[in-house]
């Protein structure tokens, strides 16, 4: 049996220089293939450094990816992986100073959020404070808010474009 292929991008945000190395390492492990990145300096951390690097391999990897690199202190990064053939796609973000956040990723690039934490999140009987909360929770916004300015700081950096796999 032929395992699906998909494609993703794990993007380091900031990690310090000594670490650059072995984020390479455990990629390479992960993915089965030597991965040579190319570091450039992050502005919004002096002294760190940020890359992306783009892969292809089979569903789960993102998964697998975001696993091995989960809890490494001062990494900030997010792995994407894209929808393939009966699969959605998946989007990992972690930060020091909140852990790893999942979200599944549809062919549009939509978050989608499970029926239950939406139900969870109306269940706030009444306060609106508290379902804005819950919501913004179940999509990853305390994410997002941590790492924009460090997506923002690799402006000008080479973009790596996804396409649709199967």
């Amino acid at each position: 049996m032929t395992s699906v292929v998909t494609r993703g991008v794990l993007f380091v945000h900031s990690a310090p220089r000594a670490m650059a190395p072995h984020v390479e390492w455990v990629a390479g492990e992960v993915l089965d293939v030597r991965v040579s990145c190319d570091w450039t300096g992050q502005p919004a951390a002096p002294g760190c450094l940020r890359t992306e690097y783009s892969w292809q391999a089979a569903q789960g990897t993102g998964a697998r990816l975001a696993s091995a690199l989960r809890g490494w202190a001062h990494l900030r990064y997010e792995v994407i992986e894209e929808p393939s053939a009966g699969a959605d796609g998946g989007r990992w973000s972690h930060t020091p100073e909140l852990g790893i956040f999942h979200a599944v990723i549809d062919v549009h690039g939509n978050t989608l959020v499970p029926e239950d934490r939406i139900r969870a999140a109306l269940d706030s009987g009444g306060d609106l404070v508290a379902t804005r909360h819950d919501l913004d929770l179940a999509l990853g916004q305390a994410w997002d808010d941590e790492l924009e300015p460090f997506r923002y700081a690799g402006a000008g950096a080479p973009v790596r474009w996804l396409h649709q796999v199967g």
